[in-house]
């Protein structure tokens, strides 16, 4: 499966993707991130979609084989 780094946080992860192996639940995916990108995800304005959905609760990841996870850092614009 595919974690994928939009915004900033490609910048911070110095990839634009990393495939991982399923299944992946949110322990599994601060593990796959690193300690520099767990932390953002620790931010609330940070926001986790699994399978092209906005996840309403992160914590609630359960990605399989085959499925796409996508960190989507805060929008800005005026």
């Amino acid at each position: 499966m595919t974690i994928l780094f939009l915004g900033p946080l490609r910048d911070l992860a110095g990839e634009q993707e990393r495939e991982v192996a399923a299944p992946l639940d949110w322990e599994g995916l601060l593990e796959a991130v690193g300690p520099e990108i767990a932390e953002q995800l620790g931010e609330e304005r940070v926001n986790v979609a699994c399978k092209g959905k906005v996840l309403a609760d992160k914590r609630t990841l359960h990605a399989e084989d085959g499925d796409e996870v996508a960190l989507l850092p805060p929008v800005s614009g005026g």
